[in-house]
């Protein structure tokens, strides 16, 4: 009975032994003690969530005519969800994502006074409040600039092409002489994205700043409080005109399969 138990504990001690020699292994990477055993495939997919905030570079923006030179980027929270494939080549990996987003922003700035206006009158402020929700399929190319066992560094980069969920977005002119105002979001845009990833194991987190490319702003339209009659940007007087770039900087938490 006691030999079995020998016997019994050193099969234990052997086990844990083993186990405890064991470790997991970053995607794409081979086991150091077991050269000849891929501990993950060379294709690997994922989810991931986190949080964005959005800042518009706003150029040729004038409100009645005149051209409005300071605006006040107010961040809001946004967030996104997102699956991926990612395909490793030693330290290099390639990885198309598809996300749903709902970006966030706020800026304010000071309404032209008119002309009229008495000498040392304080202008008004007015805002615009954009919630956008949009479709982001980008395709990056990584770099791991660390990888030891079972953790690694990635830079990476990338083109993104994003379609705007018109129908769910919504934007709010607050405080405009104007009346009705709508904006016309472009539905599809090409943005750069740029960023630096940290994995442990299966689990990583990102964190990544995407560069619009072009202007998302179509058209803006609205009614003159005067004749109420509706009229577009390409009008004059009494004319709003915005162009902005949607750049957005995102944290992410992700997990391979």
């Amino acid at each position: 009975m006691g030999r079995k138990l020998i016997i019994i504990c050193m099969g234990l001690l052997t086990f844990s032994a083993m186990m405890w020699g064991q470790h997991p292994s970053v995607p794409g990477t081979y086991d150091d003690d077991h050269p000849k055993t891929r501990k993950e495939r060379s294709a690997n997919f994922g989810v991931k969530g986190g949080f964005t905030s959005s800042l518009f570079l706003v150029s040729n923006f004038s409100v009645n005519g005149v051209a409005i030179e300071e605006v006040q980027n107010n961040y809001k929270i946004g967030y996104f969800g997102s699956v991926f494939m990612r395909i490793n080549v030693e330290r290099h990996f390639l990885q198309p994502e598809v996300s749903y987003n709902i970006n966030r922003c706020n800026i304010t700035f000071e309404k032209p006074l008119p002309d009229d206006a008495p000498v040392g009158a304080i202008p008004a402020e007015a805002s615009i409040t954009s919630s956008i929700h949009s479709i982001d399929v980008p395709v990056i190319y990584g770099y791991n600039i660390i990888k030891e066992g079972p953790y690694s560094l990635a830079i990476f980069g990338g083109p993104k092409i994003r379609y705007i969920w018109a129908q769910k977005s919504k934007v709010t002119f607050e405080n405009f002489d104007q009346q009705n105002i709508k904006e016309q979001l472009r539905p599809l845009n090409l943005s750069i994205t740029a960023g630096v990833a940290v994995t442990i194991s299966r689990i990583f987190f990102d964190f990544r700043y995407d560069i619009g490319l072009h202007n998302i702003s179509k058209q803006v339209s609205y009614d003159v409080p005067s004749s109420g009659n509706t009229i577009n940007e390409a009008d004059t007087n009494n004319e709003i005109r915005f162009h902005r770039h949607d750049n957005v900087l995102s944290f992410s938490l992700g997990v391979f399969f």
